[in-house]
């Protein structure tokens, strides 16, 4: 049991309550593993992966995934975690979003050991009585807990009474779907913790609440999201998925694997220590973009991405010459502005900055567009600004 414990525990953010989870996986039977996922965008992303990932931890150990989608609070909105109140869907948009939910998730989880549901089923023959009861099973006083509840509250930023029912409903969701354990993001944590207060009143046992990291995008700064256009998506093409992944940063690399790699986790640890040694960075996000483009394509198609974008790197007209230079960071990293100015690329930090946001700067032949970038000690690149300027440094360890 410890080991089937430490394998599901591994990168979670939160795990509530750490002993009620070991006794029911001490129950030695299947347990019923819910995560809900409303249809407000059609495509997956590796954002979601990381949740689905663990969902899949759980099948391989024999547990049984309840996949809902929430096409009934889809129609409802879930409160953005801002100041402002989200557009709730309409039904035909939730229909059609829903349509390819299940054929991207399966290229994760095993079909056998996965049950979709759709809460509308109960939630759509619950009369308004039977809402009201429900209602009347929490208080506006924990409503208010809820962190972005509570700022629009004391900032006078409405909030609509709809919206209070939405973590109502999802935790009834739990109720009716007998659910053991709930995953969610670290955003959820307060809609996974009325599921198990609404549970224990319905006479349930409490599930366990277990919480993953928020997967950051390809700008390393805002959440993974299709509306800030900053994403990897599940059925990307296998070049742009190559692309994608190129152009994140470094230290945003190591994060990807942490989170979305099913590398064993001391091979990952050795790689970042060799890259801090010397070894180009370079090498190990060609490896993550493979192991990426296999799971959601295929071997082949890993391959012929990685061709194609050696080709395109080549056609970018890197010349076999060019300086050489060491730059010694007082730091554990060099800001890219600084690193830049110090090689000779620009006349001075500013310019850097500004070159960087007019797209005219590129590392290994691939745009940057990260102002806040810093190179770690022993990375070495290929550094170009405008089309003539180009620099080999290396940040002496």
């Amino acid at each position: 049991m410890q080991d089937q414990l430490n394998y599901l525990s591994r990168g979670v953010e939160d795990l509530l309550v750490e002993a009620e989870f070991k006794k029911k996986l001490a129950e030695g039977r299947p347990l019923r593993i819910k995560a809900g996922f409303d249809p407000t965008a059609p495509d997956l992303h590796l954002g979601h992966t990381v949740l689905i990932n663990k969902l899949r931890q759980f099948q391989d150990c024999g547990h049984e995934v309840l996949f809902l989608i929430g096409d009934f609070t889809g129609m409802i909105g879930d409160p953005t975690g801002k100041n402002v109140t989200r557009k709730p869907l309409t039904r035909d948009e939730v229909i059609e979003n829903a349509k390819t939910y299940e054929e991207q998730v399966f290229k994760i989880l095993d079909p056998a050991k996965t049950l979709v549901l759709f809460n509308s089923s109960w939630m759509s023959a619950m009369s308004p009585a039977e809402l009201i009861q429900l209602a009347a099973k929490h208080t506006v006083a924990r409503m208010l807990e809820r962190d972005d509840f509570s700022k629009r509250y004391k900032s006078g930023q409405p909030i609509a009474i709809h919206e209070f029912l939405y973590p109502l409903i999802q935790g009834y969701d739990s109720v009716a779907m007998k659910a053991d354990v709930e995953l969610g993001g670290t955003d959820q944590k307060f809609n996974l913790l009325v599921g198990r207060q609404l549970q224990e009143v319905y006479g349930q046992s409490p599930q366990v609440v277990i919480t993953m990291p928020i997967l950051e995008g390809l700008d390393g700064v805002q959440k993974m999201s299709k509306s800030l256009n900053n994403y990897i998506g599940v059925a990307d093409a296998p070049d742009d998925m190559f692309g994608k992944i190129m152009s994140i940063s470094d230290e945003l690399m190591w994060r990807y694997f942490e989170l979305v790699s099913f590398r064993p986790a001391d091979e990952i640890a050795k790689w970042r220590q060799d890259s801090l040694r010397g070894a180009n960075p370079r090498d190990y996000k060609v490896k993550l973009a493979q192991e990426i483009i296999e799971r959601f394509h295929s071997t082949s198609a890993a391959q012929k991405a990685l061709e194609n974008f050696e080709a395109r790197f080549q056609k970018g007209q890197i010349p076999d010459e060019m300086d050489e230079l060491t730059l010694v960071s007082e730091s554990d990293a060099y800001p890219i502005a600084n690193l830049l100015k110090d090689a000779g690329l620009t006349e001075s930090t500013s310019e850097a900055l500004r070159m960087i946001k007019q797209g005219a700067v590129k590392i290994d032949g691939e745009k940057l567009s990260d102002q806040k970038l810093t190179i770690p000690k022993g990375a070495e690149h290929v550094f170009q600004v405008g089309k003539r300027k180009f620099s080999r440094v290396k940040i002496a360890i």
